[in-house]
């Protein structure tokens, strides 16, 4: 027992020298508690371990001990149920629709025709219009907005981006849009499902600035004129009306124009979104009519459609890690399934890990932004996060199935090249 008393004493010695002598406790200011604590703690237990025999005393007057419960709120994220029966909905669109068609579009770099007509069965749409336009948004439908694009994206990154292009717009237009604007357009999206709309905010300039554009806006005899170029346009060159986002007296504003004669295509194919058919686009005193008035706020603007991104990144993050648990569980190499190396199993683990903590701030900031209350901070946040983790998650569903994630007999190589579009594109989308 002295024996083992005294290395005790030696072991703790050598922890409170280390501890003692930590820079750590003078940057978080504790250190003459952690000295008291530690001082006083060694002399009992110095104390105690030479010591063979304890002695417990009994004292009845204390009566049964329990520390209460703390009386806070519960932090709920389970879905209501309008909220659940749509991404049930969304989910049976994704797997039975979306995913069979996803290889082919991509291959052939077109978006499915037939989609057009689904988007219509579905009623995507009108989960961006006002009831009385005959939609069904009564209020702000931003997290339920995020979970629509995080469903369809379980489906396909690509197609989900074109499918929500003229949803997001109609948010866009029932978000900002000034009496005018929405008297005209969102009327028009009602009566007209053959109506297609997209975004052009980003320019092909290094390391891209959303508050910095070379594309100028200027005002002529009451009409605004758009002068210009745009680049990976989502569905550019059959789309009917465009966002865009353009410099006018010194600061980003976004504007709404029709197609006209005086907007050149281009097509400009990417390392991913190829079923997009993204283009570039060139605007040439294009006529052009101002989306919001003076409550328009350009931050959230972009805040809300970098958003949408985000949860298409987890929608399709989520769709590598059940391919990867899939194909790890029926993979045999060396007589066994390659999930049972701790390697294999590790990754899948940290996708989860890196899912969950994307998901978490996602919804944080959209829920904030809900609510009416800042969120700029949050979905920074969340973009970053998801820009990185995204391509690792994508990245690493290559890696997990070594030759076979290099060719196109798996889907995992076009959720890489997909993904990487969560880091390069700012709003484009709008939640």
């Amino acid at each position: 027992m002295g024996n083992m008393a005294n290395k005790a004493q030696g072991f703790g010695l050598a922890f409170i020298t280390k501890l003692a002598g930590s820079d750590l406790l003078d940057q978080l200011k504790l250190r003459k508690f952690v000295e008291k604590s530690l001082y006083q703690g060694s002399k009992v237990s110095f104390k105690t371990l030479s010591t063979t025999q304890k002695v417990f005393k009994s004292n009845a007057k204390i009566g049964k001990q329990r520390l209460p419960n703390q009386q806070k709120s519960l932090f709920d994220l389970s879905l209501t149920e309008e909220q659940q029966m749509t991404t049930d909905a969304m989910d049976q669109f994704a797997s039975e629709v979306l995913y069979p068609l996803a290889h082919n579009a991509d291959h052939n770099e077109k978006f499915p025709v037939e989609l057009w007509q689904h988007i219509t069965d579905l009623g995507l749409n009108f989960y961006a219009l006002p009831e009385a336009l005959g939609g069904v948004a009564s209020e702000k439908n931003i997290l339920s907005n995020i979970l629509i694009a995080e469903r369809l994206a379980k489906g396909d990154f690509t197609l989900t981006a074109g499918l929500l292009s003229t949803f997001s717009v109609i948010n866009a237009i029932t978000q900002w849009g000034s009496e005018h604007i929405q008297s005209t357009y969102l009327n028009s999206f009602a009566e007209d499902t053959e109506i297609h709309a997209t975004f052009a905010m980003q320019e092909a300039t290094p390391a891209f600035n959303p508050f910095k554009l070379k594309t100028k806006a200027t005002l002529n005899n009451g009409q605004y004129l758009i002068s210009g170029e745009k680049t990976l346009v989502i569905l550019g060159e059959t789309a009917d009306l465009f966002l865009i986002n353009a410099e006018f007296n010194g600061s980003a504003e976004v504007f709404i124009l029709k197609r006209d004669p005086s907007i050149t295509v281009k097509k400009s194919s990417a390392m991913g979104l190829k079923a997009a058919e993204t283009v570039t686009l060139k605007f040439e005193n294009t006529p052009a009519e101002r989306l919001g008035d003076e409550d328009f706020n350009y931050t959230t603007f972009l805040d809300l459609g970098n958003l949408m991104w985000c949860a298409m990144a987890v929608g399709t993050c989520e769709a590598v890690k059940e391919y990867c648990i899939k194909y790890a569980n029926e993979r045999i190499a060396f007589g066994e399934p390659i999930s049972h190396r701790q390697s294999v199993a590790f990754m899948i683990a940290d996708m989860s890990i890196e899912l969950e903590a994307m998901r978490m701030l996602i919804l944080n900031a959209a829920s904030l932004a809900e609510a009416g209350q800042p969120f700029h901070r949050e979905a920074y946040l969340a973009r970053l996060l998801c820009a990185e983790k995204s391509m690792k998650i994508g990245t690493d569903g290559v890696q997990l199935l070594g030759g076979h994630g290099f060719t196109k007999e798996h889907p995992v190589e076009r959720w890489y090249r997909d993904l990487r579009a969560t880091a390069i594109l700012h709003s484009g989308l709008h939640a």
